[in-house]
C-alpha cells in the first residue's frame, strides 16, 4: 500500500479554510494541525489569568486577548492561538488582517498532557523569533506549578519555577504582579508541589 502524499497549504489557504472551519488549528511551514479542546480546569486557569490581566489593564494602553486571537510569528511563519496573549501599546496586525496579531509582549499557555512538550520545546523555540514577546508562562493544570520564563535586556531568558499558592507570578512586560493563589481560583482536584522555587 502506498503511503498517502501529505498535503501542504500556503499561508493564504490555510486562513481562508480558518474562516470556515468548525475548529481552531495551528499552521506551520505549510502544515495544518487542529487544536485539541480544553478541560473545564484548562479553562478556569485561562480565565483567571485573563481577568487579572483585564482588571490590570484598566485605565492603561494594554489589551489582554484570549485563546480565540490568532498569533503569527513572522520570522518563521507560525499561526496559533495561545491561551492568553498581550499587547502594550499599539496593537500590529498581520498584513490585511484584523484577526491576527504579530506583537504580543506576554503569552500564557496552559499545559495539557498532549500538549506540554510542544509548549516547553519546539512551540516556545518558535515563540522566541517574536521580538516583542518578553514573558512566557505555562500553567500546568493538575498541580500547582507555573514555569515562567522572562527574557532580559541581554536577549537572555530567565527561568523561574513557582510551585506554592503563597507566591506571585510577577510579568515585567506589562507591569502586572498575579497572585498564583487566583490563578487557580476554582481548579479541583489540584496538588500543591512540595518543591521549592527556583532562579535558573
Amino acid at each position: 500500500m502506498l503511503a498517502q502524499e501529505k498535503k501542504y497549504f500556503t499561508p493564504e489557504e490555510y486562513l481562508e479554510l480558518e474562516e470556515k472551519a468548525e475548529y481552531k488549528s495551528e499552521y506551520y511551514q505549510g502544515e495544518i494541525f487542529a487544536m485539541s479542546g480544553g478541560s473545564v480546569n484548562h479553562c478556569r486557569i485561562a480565565i483567571n489569568v485573563q481577568t487579572g490581566l483585564n482588571v490590570a489593564f484598566r485605565k492603561r494602553n494594554c489589551e489582554v486577548f484570549n485563546g480565540d486571537m490568532r498569533v503569527l510569528v513572522q520570522e518563521n511563519g507560525l499561526y496559533t492561538y495561545p491561551d492568553v496573549s498581550a499587547i502594550c501599546g499599539e496593537i500590529k496586525f498581520a498584513e490585511g488582517r484584523n484577526d491576527t496579531v504579530t506583537n504580543p509582549c506576554l503569552i500564557v499557555e496552559v499545559l495539557s498532557k498532549s500538549t506540554k512538550d510542544y509548549d516547553r520545546g519546539q512551540k516556545f523555540e518558535l515563540y522566541r523569533a517574536l521580538p516583542s514577546l518578553e514573558d512566557y508562562v505555562l500553567i500546568h493544570q493538575d498541580k500547582v506549578h507555573v514555569e515562567h520564563f522572562h527574557k532580559q535586556s541581554d536577549g537572555k531568558w530567565l527561568f523561574m519555577d513557582i510551585c506554592s499558592l503563597e507566591e506571585n507570578l510577577v510579568l515585567e512586560s506589562v507591569d502586572v504582579t498575579l497572585p498564583i493563589r487566583d490563578l487557580y481560583e476554582k481548579v479541583d482536584r489540584l496538588s500543591e508541589s512540595t518543591d521549592k522555587n527556583t532562579n535558573l
